[in-house]
C-alpha cells in the first residue's frame, strides 16, 4: 500500500462540480488533481461541459492543497 495516498488517489472532485464537467475531464484524460496544473484556466473553460461554478470549485480546491492552474 502506497504511503502517499494521496499522490496515487484517482481526481477527487469537489462536492458541486456537475455530471457534465465530471464527463468532460474525464474525456480530456484529466484523471489526477495534479492534471489541472498542466492546463490553463483557458484550456479548461473550453472543455464542453465545463462552467464558470465547476472551475471557481476546482481552483478552490487546488488552492487548498497548494496548487493552481497552469499560468
Amino acid at each position: 500500500m502506497p504511503t502517499n495516498k494521496q499522490a496515487e488517489d484517482p481526481l477527487v472532485l469537489p462536492k458541486g462540480v456537475a455530471a457534465p464537467a465530471r464527463r468532460a475531464l474525464a474525456g480530456a484524460g484529466i484523471t489526477k488533481l495534479h492534471d489541472f496544473t498542466q492546463i490553463t484556466e483557458t484550456e479548461l473553460m473550453k472543455l464542453h461541459g465545463m462552467g464558470p461554478k465547476a472551475r471557481d470549485l476546482i481552483r478552490e480546491e487546488l488552492a487548498a492543497k497548494g496548487l493552481s492552474f497552469k499560468q
